[in-house]
């Protein structure tokens, strides 16, 4: 039976909330958007009459959806050029879905979406439905083939992985920005010492252009290390200018819930590095040029008004 305007008024009500779940299962905002559009289409070609709770019904063919992509993406990424990182989203990009609980922003901040990459398929669905959406673990063993003591097994296995990547606590916002903010203006002075204070030692910078922009294949560990890596991809350079089209104006926003510098050419945006600021320092830079990665925070970033950049780069 031909879905009526009334059919797709409810399945258009329920699209955030399935890009939300599909974007965080999925790190990636255009692989989302294709997987709640083939559930539209799934259900589209579904006997409606025999669905008692929408919700339920796409949830489940969503999540299953998402669990095959999850397993193809595996061999894709070992494919992949270099260092492979999630989709960033800047602050108000309706597909990050709720944030009202600590445990929803944590979910959603992209240094667990990156650690969620060491997680299982089931792993990540089960920690994404429970700890972001708040499903029940009937309703979740339901949507994914398991028994209800499995995925309470499952939910725990993956928070402990989460926790066991992040062994310190941030810090909040405000004391975040001054610290960042002091590291951006010591890395433009040239001068490594001041920038090793402002890292935690066992820092990391890694970096994903995915063949299209040059970046490291593998990341950089230890504060001196990536103080000097930092102190260099700030120096003037016209080889720089030229790879990305101009010099480039850099802001520090809101991505994924977190503290990020954001890198803009002419209402482009070139690269977005997401910070892991704790009480020791700065404890991680993940920085997405992958241009693929990019066009939907060029969309919502042209949008929006940013104010004065903090300073030009390159």
């Amino acid at each position: 039976m031909p879905l009526t305007v009334e059919d797709v008024d409810r399945f258009e009500t329920l699209r955030p909330r399935l890009e939300a779940i599909a974007y965080r299962l999925l790190g990636s905002a255009s692989e989302a958007e294709d997987v709640v559009q083939e559930t539209f289409l799934r259900w589209q070609a579904a006997d409606t009459g025999r669905i008692e709770v929408l919700e339920a019904w796409l949830t489940k063919v969503l999540t299953n959806l998402c669990l095959n992509q999850l397993t193809s993406a595996r061999a894709r990424r070992e494919r992949y050029v270099g260092q492979w990182l999630p989709e960033p989203l800047l602050d108000g990009d309706p597909m990050l879905g709720p944030a009202g609980t600590a445990e929803q922003r944590e979910s959603l901040s992209y240094a667990v979406l990156t650690l969620m990459e060491r997680l299982s398929p089931n792993e990540r669905a089960v920690y994404v439905l429970r700890e972001a959406f708040d499903y029940p673990h009937r309703e979740i063993a339901e949507i994914l083939g398991i028994g209800e003591a499995a995925s309470q097994q499952l939910f725990h296995r993956a928070k402990r992985h989460i926790a066991d990547g992040r062994a310190r606590a941030e810090i909040d916002g405000g004391a975040a920005r001054r610290i960042v903010e002091e590291f951006l203006s010591a890395a433009t002075t040239g001068k490594t010492e001041p920038l090793v204070r402002l890292l935690t030692g066992d820092a990391v910078s890694i970096g994903d252009g995915g063949g299209k922009i040059p970046a490291r294949t593998t990341p950089v560990a230890g504060a001196l290390a990536v103080a000097k890596f930092m102190r260099g991809l700030f120096k003037p350079a016209a080889a720089k200018r030229a790879l990305i089209g101009g010099s480039a104006e850099i802001h520090l926003t809101t991505v994924n819930g977190g503290l990020a510098i954001v890198a803009v050419v002419e209402g482009r945006v070139v690269g977005i590095t997401c910070l892991e600021v704790t009480a020791e320092g700065i404890a991680a830079f993940r920085s997405q040029a992958n241009p693929d990665k990019l066009e939907r925070a060029t969309g919502l970033w042209a949008a929006t008004d940013h104010g004065e950049p903090l300073f030009h780069a390159f």
